[in-house]
């Protein structure tokens, strides 16, 4: 989820967490419980600042050993231990279970995006990924909102975000089961469909669709329950030429395929250099594809230029990485 989404819900946790009897409303261990569950429900996003150095770093490691299983149990140490340090008159063991479940809702709310995470290392560095929820929902920012100005003007905190989070749990379900309906319909359309991967929009009954069948991707949208078939490409095996074994080296493309599970592939050769040009196919905007990945060589095959990330224009692209022109 997006970081204003994350602070909401530590705020709400922090509420819920004064039902606990050793919590209650008003004292030091209910102070130091807020105080970690608003920073326990940020602590695994601290791998953004990786997009300081580079695109291709921050798309390989984000949600990556940040949100495994060892670190939420080290970020909950660190994290109660500091404010213990500020607040010593705490009760060390339920400001550790909250902080821990902080981290926890964390890591769990952002499985259900399409970006996903790699929370089962170190047993796997699967992502897992179930796009049903877009990494800001309008419904769940707003619902906590409300539920914190009720807070605010003298409901009880821990009721308040108890039915806060029933309501959500039945918002994920409804969601479950949109999606589902939307799978099951493509099968019927589509024959013999090896993968289909849906991304969320911010819009409740919008979807984005990449399918995938043993000899074409295709690229759809759910509107309103109407399925609308947008692209088609035929699915070209990315060939092992000595010009895209060139281009795997370089580490924007690397990050790039290390992450996307549906892309399509172009090389261009022109008179002085290549152009090797990796598309994902899961985010398509306005006709436009924004999640790219590039990189030009020479004839030689040495690298010249790369990035990875996203982009809505070719103009932009060639602007900000004074690429060789076409």
């Amino acid at each position: 989820m997006d970081t204003g989404t994350h602070v909401v819900m530590g705020i709400a946790l922090g509420g819920l967490a004064t039902l606990d009897p050793v919590v209650g409303v008003d004292n030091p261990t209910a102070h130091a419980v807020m105080l970690g569950a608003l920073i326990g429900s940020q602590a695994p996003d601290l791998d953004t600042i990786l997009k300081l150095r580079n695109n291709a770093k921050y798309i390989r490691n984000h949600r990556g050993i940040t949100h495994s299983i060892p670190a939420i149990f080290i970020w909950s140490f660190l994290i109660t231990g500091m404010i213990t340090i500020f607040i010593p008159e705490s009760n060390l063991l339920h400001l550790w279970l909250w902080t821990l479940l902080a981290i926890v809702i964390h890591v769990f709310v952002d499985i259900f995006n399409a970006y996903g995470t790699q929370a089962l290392r170190p047993f796997t560095k699967k992502w897992i990924a179930l796009g049903l929820i877009n990494t800001f929902d309008p419904f769940i920012f707003v619902s906590h909102l409300a539920a914190i100005a009720i807070w605010l003007i003298g409901a009880h905190p821990g009721f308040t975000f108890l039915t806060l989070y029933i309501i959500l749990i039945g918002y994920y379900l409804i969601r479950y089961f949109m999606q589902k309906d939307i799978i099951h319909r493509l099968h019927k359309l589509v024959p013999d469909i090896e993968q289909v991967i849906i991304s969320p929009t911010m819009k409740f009954r919008q979807w984005h669709i990449a399918i995938m069948t043993k000899t074409r991707f295709y690229v759809a949208r759910s509107v309103d329950g109407e399925i609308i078939f947008l692209d088609e490409f035929e699915r070209v095996p990315v060939p092992q030429t000595d010009v895209i074994r060139a281009a795997e080296k370089d580490d924007n493309i690397s990050a790039f395929l290390s992450f996307s599970p549906v892309y399509r592939w172009e090389v261009e050769e022109y008179s002085d250099h290549y152009e090797v040009r990796f598309i994902d196919l899961r985010y398509r905007s306005k006709g436009y594809y924004p999640f790219v990945a590039i990189v030009q060589l020479d004839l030689d095959l040495n690298i010249v230029s790369s990035y990875t990330g996203w982009i809505f224009s070719e103009e932009k692209l060639r602007k900000k990485l004074d690429l060789i022109p076409e």
